[in-house]
């Protein structure tokens, strides 16, 4: 994989439950080492409070996680070009990826990670499911970036 980027944002559809985590467990690997963001195709949902709750477990705090999209990013003088990695985390957040990639230059890596959301009956079979979100995360985190 050669050296880590020197930027990454992470994507996915809403930016309220796989990319916060991911930029949340990034952060706490990495500190300030790498810039790191996380955005959404949408933002029409707030942060998802299984994904605080498992996050949480870690030490990892993501309830003061601000939901924001590819497009507000750009409103608020975000410059997407800027980073080095984007990793996708969903389908469609990938399609928006590579699109960005194509004209910028971007890297683009697509992780198929799974939505836990609408998993599970009960509270502790869902906080089952975000924990294997996170896992995921976390595992595919530890073997792209050490």
């Amino acid at each position: 994989m050669g050296a880590n980027p020197q930027s990454v944002l992470f994507c996915c559809d809403h930016n309220a439950v796989r990319s916060p985590m991911a930029e949340g467990l990034m952060k706490q690997r990495h500190g300030h080492s790498i810039y790191v963001q996380s955005a959404g195709v949408h933002n029409d949902l707030e942060i998802d409070g299984f994904a605080i709750a498992v996050c949480g477990e870690l030490g990892v705090e993501l309830s003061r996680h601000r939901t924001r999209s590819f497009e507000e990013m750009r409103e608020w003088g975000d410059d997407l070009e800027q980073f080095d990695l984007i990793v996708a985390l969903s389908p469609a957040s990938q399609r928006v990826a590579m699109e960005l990639g194509r004209h910028a230059h971007i890297d683009v890596e697509y992780w198929p990670i799974m939505d836990p959301t609408g998993l599970g009956a009960h509270r502790e079979e869902k906080l089952a499911s975000y924990r294997q979100t996170r896992d995921q995360i976390a595992e595919r985190l530890k073997v792209r970036f050490g």
